[in-house]
This record gives structure tokens, C-alpha cells and sequence, in this order.
């Protein structure tokens, strides 16, 4: 009887074939959910050159403290079925008007930075903070 099997290869192979479809599946995170629709965030986010976004959803801003630069176009959509609003709460610097439900707005962040608090006017307590730096 010889010491290597005819099969060897094929389950050696058979074994690296498995651990590297193992290795791809757990570089997954298993979320089919494009990143518009990933779940928010309370978490301070910075905008990149393209502009900033805020998702309201179960009628919460996320993320709810967004760090910006002057003159950022934010964008923010309303995933709840109720109407919103993205308005500042001193001098009202920024105000979206209602946002109807399933609706998308742009604003354009203030050029002078800050900290600037807002609320959502029908729904107040619903809060957040855009920090302009």
C-alpha cells in the first residue's frame, strides 16, 4: 500500500477550496442593504467632498451630530411615512420646510462655523447638531 493516496489531492484541494470561500464569506458582514438604506447612526460623522447626507427614519436624524464644512450641501431624507422638518434653532440658519414622507432635500450648511443645534419643528423631539468647522 503507498503512503499517498490517490485522493490526496483532490481533498487538499478540496480544503483550500473551502477555506478560501470560508475567509470570503466572513469578510461579509451578511447585510444585503446598500448603504442608503444601512441602519443610522448617533454617532458624529464627517461630510466628504460630495456633500453630507442625514437619513430620518422611526423619527430620529441620523446621524444625529454631523461635523461639516462651510457652504456643505446636506442632503436629508425622510424614510418615515410622517412629514419632517431639519430646521435650526437659533435664527433658523437652515430650514428644510416640511419633507413630505419618502421625500429627499437639500440645504446648504452655514459658511461661518459653529455648532449649530436643530430640530425637526413638528416633532420636536426630534433633535440633532450640524457642526460647522
Amino acid at each position: 500500500m503507498s503512503l499517498t493516496s490517490p485522493h490526496r489531492g483532490r481533498t487538499t484541494l478540496a480544503m483550500g477550496s473551502a477555506c478560501v470561500l470560508l475567509t470570503l464569506v466572513g469578510c461579509s458582514n451578511g447585510d444585503s442593504t446598500s448603504p442608503a438604506t444601512a441602519s443610522t447612526s448617533s454617532a458624529a460623522t464627517s461630510a466628504g467632498p460630495g456633500g453630507a447626507r442625514v437619513v430620518i427614519e422611526n423619527f430620529t436624524f441620523g446621524p444625529a451630530n454631523l461635523k461639516v464644512r462651510p457652504g456643505t450641501k446636506v442632503t436629508v431624507v425622510n424614510r418615515d411615512s410622517e412629514a419632517h422638518t431639519a430646521t435650526a434653532t437659533e435664527d433658523k440658519v437652515f430650514d428644510t420646510g416640511n419633507i413630505t414622507g419618502g421625500a429627499t432635500v437639500t440645504f446648504t450648511a452655514p459658511s461661518t462655523p459653529g455648532s449649530y443645534s436643530y430640530l425637526c419643528t413638528l416633532h420636536p423631539n426630534m433633535k440633532g447638531t450640524l457642526t460647522v468647522t
